[in-house]
């Protein structure tokens, strides 16, 4: 987590700061990027950066956060799938990612970076980020399977944790796939369908 000086900087010097950041790790990844060479970029001082971030474990991981918080946002977040049949839930929930993932490709550098990631860094900050993102994330997770259960496109003779566990981690793999194997435009919607696909086959009644 940046440090709270990091915080009170203008959005045009924290933008500048992320902005080098983020060049370096795509290029370079995590254990080949240098943080001499971010902050030559970033015109601060070196006891200034430290000021922000904890060191360059903690740079990365705030680089990966902002990143897909800004995808998020950047794409109307996530809504709530469609409440109307079993059919509609489900392709609500592939158009959606389907969406995400073509925001994905149109960001190379974050794309790098989450590969990088998923590639295996080994990283303990991002393991608790991760957890973070996950307890962040629950409130949409218990609403979209409620309304999945109630209109029969979600099955019921599972606790509700275990499916919401089920989902994430095959969530998680579906993720994984596609971003260290992006496909072109034709090949990542045939993708994402099949997969969902395989999703709505475990978790359908």
């Amino acid at each position: 987590m940046p440090r709270p000086r990091f915080r009170r900087l203008t959005d045009e010097q924290q933008t500048r700061i992320l902005d080098a950041a983020l060049d370096e790790f795509a290029a370079h990844g995590y254990r080949g990027a240098s943080l001499n060479r971010i902050i030559a970029n970033t015109g601060v001082s070196k006891g200034s950066m430290y000021y922000y971030f904890d060191g360059k474990e903690d740079l990365y991981t705030h680089v990966i956060r902002d990143g897909l918080e800004q995808l998020l946002a950047e794409g109307g977040g996530v809504a709530l799938p469609a409440p109307t049949d079993p059919d509609a839930f489900w392709a609500s929930l592939e158009s959606q990612y389907l969406h995400l993932m073509r925001r994905l490709a149109a960001s190379p550098r974050l794309g790098a970076v989450l590969r990088d990631w998923l590639s295996g860094t080994g990283i303990p900050a991002l393991s608790s980020a991760q957890h973070e993102a996950e307890q962040e994330a629950m409130p949409w997770l218990t609403q979209t399977l409620a309304t999945g259960q109630a209109i029969g496109a979600v099955r019921t003779d599972l606790p509700p944790d275990l499916i919401i566990a089920l989902a994430m981690g095959m969530g998680q793999a579906i993720d994984t796939w596609l971003i260290t194997r992006p496909p072109d435009d034709e090949g990542l919607e045939n993708a994402v369908r099949a997969l969902m696909s395989t999703m709505r086959r475990a978790l359908q009644p």
